[in-house]
């Protein structure tokens, strides 16, 4: 029950941002790019191929920087004494 109610609540969220980013600022011809924007504009021009590179640079992205923050946390509690 609580992974489901985790799963609504993030996908609530990530559309939240995503309209934001869309409305707001996502995409001002010639000023910015925001990949997320990249990719649907990629998927309603039926470019799935493309789509599909840019959220896999997204996931490798995100990926690697979860890994680093992974590594910095274990590097700062052997500095603390093991502490959790």
């Amino acid at each position: 029950m609580i992974l489901r109610r985790t799963q609504v609540i993030t996908f609530a969220h990530t559309v939240g941002e995503f309209g934001v980013i869309l409305m707001i600022g996502g995409s001002i011809p010639g000023e910015t790019k925001v990949a997320s924007i990249a990719i649907y504009r990629f998927v309603e021009m039926f470019q799935y191929e493309m789509a599909h590179i840019y959220s896999a640079i997204m996931v490798a992205i995100s990926f690697l920087v979860l890994l680093g923050v992974y590594f910095f946390n274990q590097k700062q509690n052997r500095k603390i004494g093991g502490m959790h």
